[in-house]
């Protein structure tokens, strides 16, 4: 997926680009296409990680506080994505 995404925009970077000193993307669709892609890849990674935290909870109760920072744990990428919005 992550192959064709990268594909997709170096084909069409190219044919957006009106002259060399505008971006093909402008600065505030960038930082709103990172977030995007952040929370997306976030939600994507706790699917996984919730259903095998929740399974690991329901056999021993003492995994709760590993279960909840491994899920909480992809979280902070779309955190780190949201600076890059107040960076721009």
């Amino acid at each position: 997926m992550l192959e064709f995404v990268i594909a997709f925009v170096s084909s069409i970077a190219p044919l957006l680009q009106e002259s060399a000193s505008t971006a093909a993307i402008p600065p505030k669709a960038g930082a709103a296409l990172a977030v995007g892609l952040a929370a997306f890849g976030s939600g994507y990674a706790e699917r996984g990680i919730g259903a095998a935290a929740v399974g690991a909870i329901a056999e021993d109760e003492s995994m709760f506080g590993r279960g909840l920072i491994l899920t909480v744990l992809p979280e902070t990428l779309v955190i780190l994505a949201l600076v890059t919005v107040f960076v721009v």
